[in-house]
């Protein structure tokens, strides 16, 4: 990229606020990372913001196992508890968890302090609604103003909250993922798998081993399953990421791997020779397997491959999409009445358990349909439509007029069907180019799909280098 179009910068403090919630670096000044003071400000705005929305005063919290967690946790806690809220601490657990916990517990609301597939010296506070999903657009915008506008005022030392620590929710997960009707425990164990996981060190070490074990796999090798925070490499489960499970796959004879983030959101799977059976066709393939069973529509966000679309009309299905971001993926799905739905970064979300993304869920069900389907992961992999994305970014400027921008886009390309509904995707034929800014870093990401991985590559390019022309008119 040329060096005097964009502003390279390293970026010590950087402090997020969207619909994927309250993110940013650790350290640093006051409003320019996610510092402690902070920290108590936008908890504070969501206990007032909760005050409002939920009867319940009790919260949820759950944290992945990054190593400023504890710190972070202490002050969510701590905070709440001086608003009158009572807590109930998961502890390290993972992101569906904590969703499925508030409702289950009749929670008003819950915090999940993780910053998902970010490096290390990220954290985020993933805020939840009564019901255990994401806070909607609608209620961030008023989070985001109470935070702003709002003084608080702290309870007095007869009404501060209760605290109290809960083991064991993750198990209470995993039960109801083995309930679910198209879970087949005994065709998984009688295929006798052998699996390899990486859990970048965070809390899929923890439920991922204990899952494949209640559904009956035996040889489990883990890779990377402590979880003490210290990612082995960048937690982001992309291929360029995963050359050590991809090794120990076939090293070991393993019939697959099986990756998750640091918070079990996203699911990425390899296949028996170390392949990558790529992120997006998690949700493919796992949707093959429930539309076999359920007949219905689906849903998936712009950025996501086509192939969900083939594969929801082969079944006789209808697909939708929707913005990027798991609160709007989940609001269509409703509007639908989906089946099954989720994010081509491996996010599968199965409404039949909770309407929120679930690697546990996505790896019982990507099991049973490996299992009964009785050939390899690779060998599946190739029943499906072969569609190739390639993802780039541009580093956001000081002061880039985003919207303007891509209004010049999308001029330029005004013969060809357009979408606005979350930045710009503009279709050709079967290939398509999104752009539109990142709810999690400060970048524009471009993200473009084509049968061909140099035509995608070459879509991708293309769509920078009109960026660049325009920029260097200004």
């Amino acid at each position: 990229m040329d060096n005097g179009l964009f502003l390279r910068l390293v970026i010590f403090m950087t402090l997020i606020k969207s619909i994927s919630g309250i993110r940013g670096t650790i350290g640093g000044e006051a409003g320019a990372g996610l510092t402690p003071v902070d920290i108590v400000k936008f908890t504070t705005a969501y206990g007032i913001w909760l005050s409002r929305h939920a009867e319940s005063r009790t919260v949820i919290i759950g944290r992945d196992a990054r190593i400023s967690g504890e710190m972070v946790r202490q002050l969510v806690c701590g905070t709440l508890m001086a608003m009158g809220y009572n807590i109930i601490d998961l502890g390290l657990s993972t992101t569906p968890t904590v969703e499925m916990a508030v409702p289950e517990l009749n929670a008003g609301g819950g915090i999940i302090l993780t910053a998902s597939h970010n490096p290390k010296q990220w954290n985020a506070l993933k805020l939840l609604n009564f019901k255990g999903e994401f806070i909607s657009a609608e209620n961030g915008t008023e989070l985001l103003r109470i935070a702003e506008e709002e003084v608080p005022n702290y309870m007095g030392i007869d009404k501060i909250g209760i605290y109290l620590k809960m083991d064991g929710f993750i198990d209470t997960h995993i039960d109801k993922i083995l309930a679910l009707p198209l879970v087949d425990v005994e065709a998984i164990r009688s295929r006798k798998f052998k699996i390899v996981v990486d859990a970048v060190n965070s809390t899929g070490g923890i439920a991922v081993p204990a899952l494949l074990r209640k559904l009956g796999v035996e040889t489990i090798h883990e890779i990377f399953c402590t979880p003490d925070g210290k990612f082995p490499h960048n937690p982001e489960p992309l291929p360029e990421h995963l050359g050590a499970i991809s090794g120990e796959v076939k090293f070991t004879k393993s019939d697959l791997g099986i990756v998750v983030d640091p918070d079990v959101d996203r699911l990425a799977i390899v296949s028996e020779d170390g392949s990558m059976f790529g992120e997006e066709y998690t949700l493919v393939a796992v949707a093959d397997y429930v539309l076999s069973h359920q007949k219905g529509s689906t849903v998936s966000n712009l950025s996501s491959s086509r192939a969900l679309r083939d594969i929801t009309e082969k079944h006789g299905g209808t697909y939708s999409s929707s913005a990027v971001g798991e609160v709007n993926v989940v609001e269509k799905m409703k509007e639908t009445r989906a089946v099954i739905g989720g994010e081509g970064n491996g996010g599968i979300i199965y409404p039949e358990l909770h309407y929120g993304r679930d690697a546990l869920v996505g790896i019982a069900l990507f099991l049973t349909h490996l299992a009964k389907f009785g050939k390899t992961c690779s060998y599946l992999r190739e029943t499906y439509p072969d569609y190739t994305i390639a993802k780039k970014k541009i580093q956001l400027e000081e002061g880039m007029d985003l919207d303007g921008l891509l209004q010049n886009i999308s001029g330029k390309y005004a013969a060809q069907p357009q979408i606005t509904i979350d930045g710009l995707k503009i279709e050709f034929d079967k290939e398509w180019v999104h752009l539109r800014r990142s709810n999690t870093e400060p970048i524009i990401r471009i993200y473009a799909e084509s049968q061909s991985e140099s035509t995608a590559n070459t879509l991708a390019d293309k769509l920078i280098s009109d960026i660049k022309e325009l920029l260097s008119k200004r």
